[in-house]
């Protein structure tokens, strides 16, 4: 039988794991979006070279070409190892905020001091988010400055 006092240990552990629980949501919209951005790198770089094979076929890609493709390339390679860093560091956010929720309710049923774990965690995770986010302020600067010194086209 649950006696009162463990109703309202229980009732205010899962008011404390409330608001990570909501920053566990948005990270994973936060991560919607960053995969999104990666998959539309992607396209372009399976686009770019279907582009090169179709040039290549017909003869008629010369060194010019062939080194704007490179270019173009070696841009979208970078975009897409930066948005995949920002990936992680997203996703070690949600996983630091789990443990942090998983922390909560530990302690409180092995009776350990949680206050510092628990506060190590979340700074960590904070941490981890404000990386997350600066790389991909980065991404879209990456692109914003593509299209802006963009003198031809590449798929």
């Amino acid at each position: 039988m649950i006696t009162n006092s463990e109703i309202g240990t229980i009732s205010s552990m899962i008011q404390l794991s409330v608001a990570p629980v909501f920053l566990l949501a948005g990270v994973a919209g936060l991560l919607n979006v960053f995969t999104g951005r990666l998959v539309r790198i992607i396209d372009k770089v399976d686009k770019l070279d279907k582009f090169e094979l179709d040039k290549k076929e017909k003869k008629e890609i010369n060194s010019e070409l062939k080194a704007m493709i490179k270019n173009r390339r070696d841009f979208l390679t970078m975009r897409m190892n930066n948005t995949n860093r920002a990936i992680f560091f997203g996703t070690t956010t949600g996983l630091l905020v789990a443990l942090v929720i998983i922390t909560i309710f530990l302690s409180s049923f092995l009776e350990f001091s949680h206050t510092s774990f628990i506060a190590i965690l979340f700074i960590l995770s904070m941490s981890s988010l404000v990386i997350s986010l600066i790389l991909f302020l980065r991404e879209l600067f990456y692109t914003t400055k593509f299209i802006n010194n963009k003198e031809s086209y590449i798929p």
